[in-house]
């Protein structure tokens, strides 16, 4: 629920190697934003008034990274600079998944640093010709921001690298955090510089821009914003360890579509969504989406894929050819395992090669038959770290050289210098097995890149000497703790601490049969084909554009201040409800039907002692003493406990769990619904609620004359919820023939009689009334759950109008903003007691 100074604002807002094209053009510096779609009431959103720059009229994406994918070099005797493409750039190739007519513009830093007095030119440059966007960070910024919070602090906790001591990572550190906020916020502002707000698509990168959501969504409340996560994303248990959690969370929850590679990293997100926000999740359709002040944010799972034609042209081009020659001629009559890994302590370089000692070891007819070529990348962090994981190779790696090795054989060959891409494949399509043993890592190509080569052209298999048309082999041997490791699932998977497990695996995969790395290098090769990096990009902006379809339909207002600014996003018609209103409408009306909820509306959810206060008590005494007033507590509790609470309301009606039970007034007899009393149910339900309860710390059952009721409320948030679900699809099942509804409430899961719902209690009411001839001028219903959904559809079908000669004033209104039937709303039981104390003073 909002905080009281979060509604005071709703309020003041509600007063009123691949051919890449580009085609070079020179961009006009300032457009009016066109397509200005006005708010239902006539207010006008942050949006309509923006005077930001529109370079077109349709629509175009707007890539957003820590760095452009462009190669940048200055010529030290002209001083002009040179810029060119980085066509191996997942940002450049992810073009190929959108429409050839699509402008794609690209904002994000350069790799080298361009004087201040060159940048004005050099921008202009680059967005002429290349449309990018360069955020020019300052060098002190960049270092605190990317070389200190992001790889020195959130890089090694997404992996699970906590900074328990200076020696083992850097601790948080205020100074750092406030850098990353204000790169962010550079980068939102060259953001500002080309979008068209009404038609653009912005889709951001990766854990360095994570809190660069909120600044779009603060300017631009409708902005079509799309955010990727490439690293994996750590469980709540590490992610809370974090101070600025919630910061982060929200930010990433001001974005409309928020991708992950894999079901647990997305898994893991929502945890921390429901363990520090409250948030629950909803799958629907093969959809999961969170509701988040009245806006839903989508959930999408899908890893990244290559970009085959980039990797096809590599083999074919002359270099890998020749490199393949030399490669064969010196490991011949060897069989070569291969890996390739940036140089970090991530990568687990050293617990390969403990793995490769192993296996020679235990399996000596080896020695000498079988290569170890590992490919180390350069570092892209410094510390001590990455200092003492090389040395850790370097010492490894001569170890088991000196022990296996012998004159013109070493086991273990290590090129650690930076290696061109046709080199790389060359060792690729040469190796027999790969091996990716990182203990932790969001994603991992190699192993996608490594099949492909594997699978070869017609040019690489002529300098392999292979005949065209033979049978294709690969082996992977794949860290279980890699993005890439659900989708591959003809690898070898391995814990890589278990050093025997992966020396073992090693050798399953250099001796397993020529048929058996057929089988598996063709599902791996097709899977691989079918999702390549334009299928993903394609298919991510397919479900952004989805995710932003309803975003003109709704009111939105933001709330909040700096990094705790969110959307709130409402229908049009739903508003607050005003006291004078509603004590207006009541004056000039003479018969009154009330429909109040109990819990969460007259009395909290988290109150202790359930009983109405005495204010509650004195206005509900007030209302039902009105001979004009028909006035109804409408609660899912059972007939005794209301019946003694509310006794000293002696007009008072109640109806008791759902409306099976009713009665008019204190003196009246309990009315029975007119459903079948059949409550063999209960005999199936119990048990079955009763294994729940056992399992699950806090909760308990509560049992009434028609409804079992599973409560969850003291739970641990997290596991209750997960629980309640669980719950709800057991019931479902064991249930499905027998006459119940089994539904999920505010902290509770129900099973209770069919055709028993709270609509009913107020449509029974309100023709008694008719049929009496007290025609209802004026209807008023308030209730917080989805129970109360009901009634608010009941009271406002249109027969009740067409049946009497005046429409009635009709009041559906919820308690809370929440998406709802209902046309108002009210922020708390604080503001329904208000409320009522005016209708309350009126009939006096």
């Amino acid at each position: 629920m909002l905080s009281r100074s979060c509604i005071n604002l709703v309020d003041l807002a509600s007063a009123d190697m691949m051919y890449f094209p580009q085609t070079p053009r020179a961009l006009p510096r300032a457009m009016t934003v066109q397509g200005v779609i006005p708010e239902a009431d006539g207010n006008e959103s942050n949006d309509e008034n923006s005077d930001s720059p529109s370079y077109r009229h349709h629509k175009k994406k707007i890539i957003v990274a820590n760095f452009l994918p462009l190669h940048a070099q200055k010529n030290l005797e002209s001083g002009n600079w040179c810029f060119s493409f980085d066509d191996d750039s997942l940002l450049l190739q992810m073009k190929d998944g959108f429409s050839s007519d699509t402008d794609v513009f690209y904002v994000g830093s350069l790799k080298v640093d361009v004087d201040t007095s060159e940048q004005e030119e050099v921008a202009q440059k680059l967005l002429d010709e290349f449309n990018c966007v360069p955020t020019f960070l300052s060098s002190d910024l960049q270092k605190k921001f990317y070389h200190g919070f992001c790889k020195q602090y959130l890089w090694p906790l997404f992996h699970y690298m906590l900074p328990i001591c200076p020696d083992y990572g850097f601790r948080f550190d205020r100074l750092l955090w406030r850098a990353y906020v204000s790169a962010n916020k550079v980068f939102a502002d060259k953001i500002m510089e080309v979008i068209n707000p009404e038609e653009d698509y912005v889709w951001i990168h990766d854990y360095h821009l994570m809190v660069l959501p909120t600044f779009l969504r603060r300017r631009f409340h409708r902005v079509k914003l799309g955010f990727f996560l490439h690293s994996p994303f750590p469980s709540s248990e590490i992610y809370r360890t974090l101070p600025v959690r919630n910061e982060i969370l929200k930010a990433l929850l001001n974005a409309d579509l928020i991708g992950f590679h894999t079901f647990d990293y997305a898994r893991h997100f929502l945890s921390c969504c429901s363990r520090m926000l409250g948030l629950d999740y909803e799958s629907k359709r093969g959809y999961i989406g969170l509701e988040y002040f009245g806006r839903t944010i989508y959930v999408k799972i899908l890893h990244v894929g290559i970009h085959m034609g980039r990797l096809e042209s590599a083999l074919n081009h002359p270099s890998s050819s020749i490199k393949v020659k030399e490669i064969r001629e010196q490991f011949k009559g060897k069989k070569v395992i291969v890996g390739v890994d940036d140089m970090d302590i991530f990568k687990g370089i050293s617990l390969k090669l403990l793995a490769m000692e192993q296996l020679l070891k235990v399996h000596p007819e080896l020695q000498g038959k079988l290569v170890l070529v590992q490919i180390v990348n350069p570092a892209r962090s410094t510390g001590k770290d990455v200092q003492d994981a090389k040395l850790e190779t370097y010492t490894i790696t001569k170890r088991i050289n000196e022990t296996y090795g012998v004159p013109g054989y070493e086991p273990v060959i290590l090129i650690d210098r930076p290696v061109p891409l046709h080199e790389k494949t060359a060792y690729y399509a040469l190796a027999e097995c790969c091996i990716v043993n990182a203990v932790r890592d969001g994603m991992n190509l190699m192993p996608y890149k490594y099949t492909v080569c594997r699978q070869g052209t017609p040019k690489m298999d002529e300098a392999m000497e292979l005949a065209s048309g033979c049978p294709r082999t690969s082996m992977l041997v794949i860290s279980e703790f890699i993005g890439c490791s659900p989708s591959l699932s003809g690898a070898i998977r391995v814990n890589p601490w278990d050093i025997d497990a992966v020396a073992d695996a090693l050798h399953d995969a250099i001796t397993m049969s020529d048929v058996e790395k057929q089988l598996r290098h063709e599902k791996h090769y097709r899977y691989i084909c079918s999702h390549d990096v334009a299928y993903w990009a394609h298919s991510f902006m397919q479900d952004l554009e989805r995710a932003c379809r309803d975003h003109y339909s709704k009111r939105c207002w933001g709330i909040g201040f700096g990094l705790s600014v969110r959307i709130l996003s409402l229908s049009p018609n739903f508003r607050k409800l005003s006291v004078d209103r509603i004590v207006d409408a009541y004056k000039r009306t003479s018969r009154r039907a009330i429909f109040l909820d109990y819990d969460g509306t007259v009395v909290p959810h988290h109150a202790l002692i359930k009983k109405p206060s005495r204010d509650v008590i004195y206005v509900l005494r007030e209302l039902c003493g009105d001979s004009n007033n028909t006035t109804f507590i409408v609660s899912g509790r059972g007939k005794v406990s209301l019946g003694e609470w509310l006794a000293p309301c002696e007009n008072l009606g109640i109806a008791a769990e759902h409306g099976y039970y009713l009665r008019w007034t204190k003196k009246s007899e309990w009315e029975t619904s007119t459903v079948a009393a059949d409550f063999e149910w209960k005999r199936i339900t119990e048990p079955v609620m009763k294994l729940y309860t056992e399992a699950t710390d806090g909760s308990y059952i509560e049992k009434k004359e028609t409804a079992l009721v599973w409560h969850y409320q003291d739970a641990a948030p997290g596991f209750g919820s997960w629980q309640a679900k669980e719950l709800l699809d057991h019931l479902e099942s064991v249930l499905a023939n027998e006459p119940v509804v089994v539904k999920r409430g505010y902290n509770i899961v129900e099973v209770k009689p069919q055709g028993v719902t709270k609509g009913l209690v107020a449509e029974k009411v309100l023709s008694t009334m008719i049929s009496d001839g007290k025609l209802p001028d004026f209807v008023l219903c308030v209730g917080d759950d989805r129970s109360d959904e009901d009634m608010f559809e009941s009271i406002s079908q249109a027969t009740y109008g067409s049946s009497l000669p005046i429409a009635p004033e009709i009041f559906a209104c919820t308690v809370g903003q929440k998406p709802s039937k209902a046309r108002y709303y009210l922020d708390d039981e604080e503001d329904v007691l208000a409320l009522l104390k005016g209708l309350a003073a009126a009939s006096k």
